[in-house]
């Protein structure tokens, strides 16, 4: 296999982009102190992205997805506890799909 120079130009450029990219962030945080508007909205952004990655799975799981998903829901907000919710949201995925077959 030959190594040439674009390619490894390409590859060294788009590692220094990629750095220059996270470093930013780091460096425009130390710099200016967002609003309460924005650290609001900060704190909501896992959250969101959470569900975003959790929605398509849930809705393609069925019934036995959705209870899961509510059951979790509720446990959270009325446990507060992300543990006793997950475990809660598993055994009742289980216990729905198992009594559905």
């Amino acid at each position: 296999m030959s190594v040439d120079a674009e390619g490894v130009l390409a590859i060294l450029l788009m590692g220094l982009a990629t750095y220059a990219t996270r470093i930013g962030g780091f460096v425009l945080i130390r710099r200016f102190r967002p609003g309460p508007f924005l650290e609001a909205w900060f704190g909501h952004v896992p959250g969101a992205v959470f569900a975003a990655l959790v929605a398509p799975s849930v809705w393609q799981a069925g019934p036995p997805g959705w209870i899961g998903a509510g059951v979790g829901f509720l446990a959270m907000r009325w446990s507060g506890q992300f543990l006793i919710a997950l475990f809660l949201s598993v055994a009742s995925f289980a216990l729905v799909r198992h009594l559905m077959t």
